[in-house]
């Protein structure tokens, strides 16, 4: 691809835009169509009004978040192209059954995000892994042959040029309109912020986002203590990549500090240096040292745009993602607390009453599903980023492997903590068994998420571990035990396996993990099976936005 100033790309991708609609329109293309038999996925969302109480507020932070808001939806917009590449407005009003018009909304595209990212509408070949982030004629091999200029740089698109030889070209320049506006408007939300890190913040975003250069407005952002309300907004997580897991995605939650649950978690923070050197592995892969600033806090979130809003939503936040800032700074652990307890109601609950034997059904408690999201996060900061073997960071040394072995690392890592932390009587409200089942039951929640998310991966390799080491048991009837012991066991010596994976940067080795634990087993087929056939939805999605909220 010729690359171009960002103001002629900008026209020229309007007028290209506008042409391919009106030569839709004169041609009368036949619109896409649901996939035969594909009916009886598009009911796996529940919707949900996204709600929080606002009153106590001022005018001011109110017409903040109407701004945060507007600034997030153009993100949702960058979103799209980064994931397909087409005009969401367009591709949508193309689509003329409304409930798979929904449908296609939800997986922001016409692959179904929580199968594998399989087509369900007529007419689209198979996703590309890279999704728009490279050519999709671009061979791995090809890519790692390039001498290309920030090779893994997560605020890029790989392109051609007209020569057809590989080139970056940065986010600032390609997104240019949909960015400045998003920086404009932060900028103006800086002028209502009561809070003065917070107006920081907001302005060292908006210069982020216009130049490229993140790592100032992280820091500024783990310097933020005290604020009511809060933005994640940029391109963050490397998910969307699944060539490489290089790319960052763009995406932005809003949210609104819970202050009581925030009190309440604070505690935990200061252990982290602790529970660090406590780590169940050899010490050369545990001397990294988190950053003593890390913290904890509960949010109410109101808006969802972008990568966090397209298929499975997310229910907790672990950043920053920049390596030298968690070591210098630790990390924001955010725990969206109305989200947590949506997923709770309409998806644990029946899980566990469909899935768990029901002497242990009573273990699956919303504080022991807090607890182990919370410890998820808090995960993520512990263990190491570094090889040890200089290879790199680890995100960089495992490439399109990185997010489900990380994801699997924080899951154990974080069973490991609250183990540790009953232990020495830092977590009273609880008994070990209820984090257990509701662990378990947990997997199956997320498994349902598919192939193609990091989660869903991580969640495969998990179950097939602690199923062939005896850590829960299936009977006749199709109903799952936990084996306290046995669990404690299996969370030592997967905690040990991944780390020294992840320290080691051993590709081959996670590769390998990957391919013969990261499947979906003939039992655990079964018993989603039956999770289908109760009708309990795969996930939740949103009525959201100023309406809603009544702003």
């Amino acid at each position: 691809m010729i690359k171009l100033n960002k103001v002629v790309l900008g026209v020229i991708t309007a007028i290209f835009i506008q042409g391919c609609s009106d030569t839709d329109n004169t041609q009368a293309s036949p619109s896409p169509t649901l996939i035969p038999d594909y009916e009886k996925r598009l009911d796996i969302y529940k919707q949900v009004k996204l709600t929080a109480d606002l009153s106590h507020l001022s005018n001011n932070q109110k017409e903040m978040l109407r701004l945060l808001i507007e600034a997030s939806a153009i993100v949702d917009d960058i979103f799209w192209l980064q994931a397909f590449n087409k005009d969401k407005e367009t591709f949508l009003s193309s689509i003329e059954d409304e409930k798979v018009k929904k449908f296609a909304d939800i997986n922001y595209g016409p692959w179904d995000r929580l199968e594998g990212d399989k087509a369900f509408l007529t007419g689209f070949p198979e996703k590309t892994p890279g999704a728009e982030f490279y050519p999709h004629d671009m061979t791995k091999e090809e890519f790692d042959n390039a001498d290309l200029h920030d090779k893994k740089g997560l605020y890029s698109l790989v392109q051609r040029n007209t020569k057809g030889q590989l080139e970056n070209i940065a986010y600032s320049e390609v997104y240019a309109d949909h960015i400045n506006r998003v920086a404009v408007i932060l900028e103006k939300a800086a002028t209502l912020a009561d809070n003065k890190n917070f107006a920081n913040y907001l302005n060292m975003r908006a210069q982020a986002i216009r130049t490229d250069e993140f790592q100032p407005s992280d820091f500024a952002w783990m310097d933020m203590k005290d604020n009511p309300i809060d933005v994640v907004i940029g391109p963050i997580e490397t998910y969307e990549d699944q060539l490489f897991g290089y790319r960052s995605a763009f995406e932005s939650y809003v949210l609104i500090k819970d202050l009581t649950w925030s009190k309440k978690l604070a505690k935990y923070a200061k252990y982290l240096p602790q529970l660090q050197k406590e780590l169940p592995v050899a010490r050369k892969y545990k001397k990294e040292m988190p950053g003593s600033d890390a913290d904890i806090n509960a949010y109410d979130v109101i808006y969802y745009a972008g990568h966090a809003n397209a298929g499975s939503k997310t229910i907790a936040i672990n950043l920053p993602n920049d390596e030298e800032v968690q070591l210098k700074k630790g990390t924001r652990r955010l725990q969206l607390k109305n989200a947590m307890r949506a997923k709770f109601d309409t998806i644990m609950r029946p899980i566990a009453d469909t899935l768990i034997v029901p002497e242990q059904r009573k273990y699956v408690t919303f504080n022991a599903f807090f607890g182990n999201t919370m410890f998820h996060e808090v995960a993520h900061g512990l263990g190491i980023k570094n090889t040890i073997n200089n290879k790199g960071t680890v995100r960089q040394a495992l490439k399109e492997h990185a997010s489900a072995l990380e994801e699997g690392k924080a899951d154990v890592l974080g069973l490991y903590m609250i183990k540790q932390l009953i232990k020495k009587g830092v977590i009273t409200e609880g008994k070990l068994q209820e984090y257990y089942t509701t662990f378990l039951a947990g997997i199956f929640r997320s498994v349902r998420f598919g192939a193609s998310s990091a989660h869903g991966k991580a969640n495969m390799v998990r179950f097939n571990y602690f199923e062939k080491q005896g850590a829960f048991s299936k009977s006749e009837e199709g109903l799952y035990q936990i084996n306290t012991e046995k669990m404690t066991k299996s969370i030592n010596s997967l905690s040990e396996l991944i780390l020294t994976l992840q320290g080691n940067g051993d590709y081959e080795g996670v590769d390998k993990l990957v391919k013969e634990s990261g499947m979906i087993s003939e039992s655990l087929a079964a018993s989603l099976n039956s999770l289908k056939d109760a009708n309990i939805p795969v996930d939740i999605t949103f009525e959201q936005g100023k309406k809603v909220l009544g702003l």
